[in-house]
């Protein structure tokens, strides 16, 4: 029954749950154009949210959970940094204008709550769907709600405590590293032998570590199974067929890496989404088909008869909140039209901008369907959304494609630039659309365990969009005049080491880019969605046979990403497979259930500390280098310590593994119980 006498949307939750959306949007904004990956704060939100709020009179498990829901929006719509970039990297952009990023967000992410609305009550009501960090939010809740006499305080500030340690460490690492130059960010060493070349490398990013730490050990695994098939096996069989002439071994295979293998990894990416969904086909259809028979969306006259615990947004407020998202979707295109090509007709603009945002309606809701499932499945964090990203890129590209096909002379004046431009466009609010749906439906899992009700966590979801939207422009520009992109520099005197990969943005330019102009190397990419099959086959059998998984999609990660990023992930992850394999054991011998989810739980939350703390050190950095207008200013030393910090960072490294560790196994209460029940 639902606890009618509690209340759950007030202004003072809102208001801290902008607030925690703010930090989390800049930290994952960060970390996406780092690495290529976000990581989900429900539950960083919640511990927050839990002992901020304790110190107010009246405060509640649904008042936390909404906090916890609105700021949520931070791990999810900062997902379209997978595709704003690209549009600076084709050199459309010349920055970040401020209203077209913050309405392409808001409007693609308030699409998204709206379009898994009516898949609630089938999808987390009545399915069996694991939802994994739902769960685990409702748990912390949960957790924080029932310690009442004094112990909600001791565990709220221990779980704050956790989050400060992990942010500190990391924003020291951060500070050192990218502000005083003190430690070294990577290690990097070649072996040739004639004219082939091996690579072997890894950073020292704290972040780094606990992305790979929230992966697990069966992604890592993966990750590094594809660094090492990039490296030792793709790179020097390409690089043996052709050397280019006046290049090194070196030279060549990063060439070789970064024009060939890449798309090999990205061939390698689309399929293993694809797969994905189509092995998710037949539940969606069955959901989408249930949900259409038994609605829960109810006008304003019949709330009275829906229980608190299952009344969603109304019809009426759905279809005023879609008729107004077209309008601004169908304005924003026409502007970004008018702006990057005034000299096309307005037949022509109205006509493209209806069919750009029809195709995102439509498209859209497919992808909604499929990321809710997806999330429901694997947990948020593991759905493949750069992945539909990419998916979404060549669709929209082909289907514009075809338009000049059919209308040449109509066509014309939009050939080059503009029409990748606006097919990138596009991708970017369905990247939108697909981040937010693969996030609410976990949220309303989690408000479900926990007796919310479900329209107020909708509202308050779109409210975290709005915040969010507002938020990613200025992020992206600071980041963007500070240290640039791979592909697109702002000033050309600037520290290239220091530069942000975006990887998911300069893939999905190139994508673009190479259909219209016919560059594109499918070569490359069928060879990846064959390795691609295979690793599926595999994963397939693993699976079945009970002996563990290989994810197609980290496989492609591995092969797409740096060696510098993949191999961090991967000691991440094997960091977090020896804490569980100490927390299991200890567990056994103890009988201490309790204790060994709090040891978990401190895990994710000294991970999500690491996250946060090296992401907005990063910001503070490219505040400065931004108004100095200088590369290094706060830097104590010259490029001749480059060595000596070189093993600094690497011990470094080594210290935070071992604090990690001990502060998760061995700081951990494991005092033996009678039934386990009690920590």
């Amino acid at each position: 029954m639902h606890p009618s006498h509690l209340r759950e949307m007030t202004i003072r939750g809102v208001i801290l749950g902008a607030l925690i959306t703010i930090v989390f949007t800049a930290a994952n904004v960060y970390l996406g154009l780092k690495v290529g990956m976000t990581f989900a704060s429900a539950i960083p939100a919640a511990v927050i949210s839990m002992a901020l709020l304790r110190n107010f009179k009246g405060s509640n498990i649904l008042e936390n959970n909404m906090v916890q829901t609105q700021a949520s929006a931070a791990g999810t719509l900062s997902a379209v940094i997978f595709i704003l970039p690209s549009l600076l990297i084709l050199g459309y952009w010349t920055g970040f204008p401020f209203w077209q990023a913050a309405l392409v967000c808001a409007a693609g992410g308030i699409l998204g709550v709206l379009y898994t609305v009516p898949l609630r009550r089938v999808m987390v009501v009545q399915s069996q769907l694991p939802y994994p960090e739902g769960v685990a939010a409702a748990e912390v809740l949960k957790l924080g709600h029932t310690s009442t006499n004094g112990d909600l305080g001791e565990q709220a500030s221990r779980g704050m405590r956790t989050l400060l340690a992990g942010s500190s460490i990391a924003a020291l690492y951060g500070l050192c590293s990218g502000g005083f130059k003190l430690l070294g960010e990577s290690f990097s060493a070649w072996f040739t032998t004639g004219p082939l070349a091996f690579r072997v490398a890894t950073g020292f990013s704290p972040a780094l570590i606990a992305a790979g730490y929230l992966m697990g050990a069966a992604a890592g695994l993966s990750v590094i199974a594809g660094v090492v098939l990039s490296w030792a096996v793709l790179v020097p069989v390409l690089n043996s067929v052709a050397v280019p002439s006046g290049l090194s071994a070196i030279e060549s295979s990063s060439q070789v890496w970064s024009t060939q293998v890449r798309f090999i990894g990205a061939g390698l990416i689309g399929i293993a989404a694809i797969w994905t969904v189509l092995n998710m086909l037949k539940p969606i259809i069955g959901a989408m088909r249930a949900s259409a028979g038994n609605r829960s969306t109810y006008s304003a006259h019949d709330k009275r008869a829906v229980p608190d615990t299952d009344r969603d947004m109304s019809t009426f407020a759905m279809a005023g909140i879609a008729a107004l998202v077209f309008v601004v979707l169908l304005a924003i295109v026409y502007y970004f039209l008018a702006e990057g090509v005034p000299q096309i007709s307005t037949g022509l603009r109205i006509g493209l901008s209806l069919l750009c945002v029809l195709f995102v309606f439509v498209f859209g809701f497919l992808i909604a369907a499929a990321c809710g499932y997806m999330a429901g499945l694997v947990g948020s964090s593991s759905s493949p959304i750069s992945g539909i990203g990419i998916i979404g890129v060549i669709l929209v590209s082909l289907l514009l494609l075809l338009l000049t096909q059919l209308a040449p002379a109509a066509m014309q004046q939009l050939g080059g630039k503009p029409i990748i431009a606006l097919a990138l466009f596009t991708t970017a609010v369905v990247i939108a659309v697909a981040a937010i749906s693969n996030d609410n439906l976990q949220d309303l899992k989690t408000g479900y365990l926990v007796g919310a009700t479900p329209a107020r966590q909708q509202w308050v979801l779109v409210i975290g969009c709005i915040v969010g939207s507002l938020v990613i422009p200025p992020v992206l520009e600071l980041l963007y005049n500070a240290y640039g992109f791979s592909g697109a520099m702002p000033r050309p005197d600037m520290d290239v080491q220091n530069v942000l990969a975006a990887p998911q943005a300069t893939l999905m330019a190139a994508i673009a880019s190479g259909i219209f102009d016919g560059s594109l190397n499918w070569n490359m990419l069928l060879t990846g969605v064959a390795i691609g099959a295979v690793v599926i086959a595999i994963d397939w059998a693993l699976r079945a046979t009970g002996k563990g998984a290989m994810p197609a999609l980290a496989v492609g990660l591995g092969i797409y990403l740096p060696p510098t990023i993949g191999v961090t992930l991967f000691i991440g992850a094997m960091l977090g497979f020896f804490i569980e394999r100490a927390i299991a054991r200890r567990e056994q011998h103890s009988g201490n259930v309790l204790a060994a989810e709090n040891a978990r739980r401190t895990g994710v939350l000294l991970a999500s500390g690491l996250i946060v703390g090296e992401s907005l050190m990063g910001l503070v950095i490219a505040g400065l280098i931004g108004v100095t207008g200088q590369n290094a200013p706060i830097a104590l030393v010259g490029p001749g310590f480059a060595y000596t910090a070189q093993w600094l960072g690497l011990a470094f490294l080594v210290a935070v593994c071992v604090f990690f560790y001990r502060q998760v196994v061995h700081k951990t209460s494991w005092h033996a119980v009678n039934g386990g029940m009690k920590p």
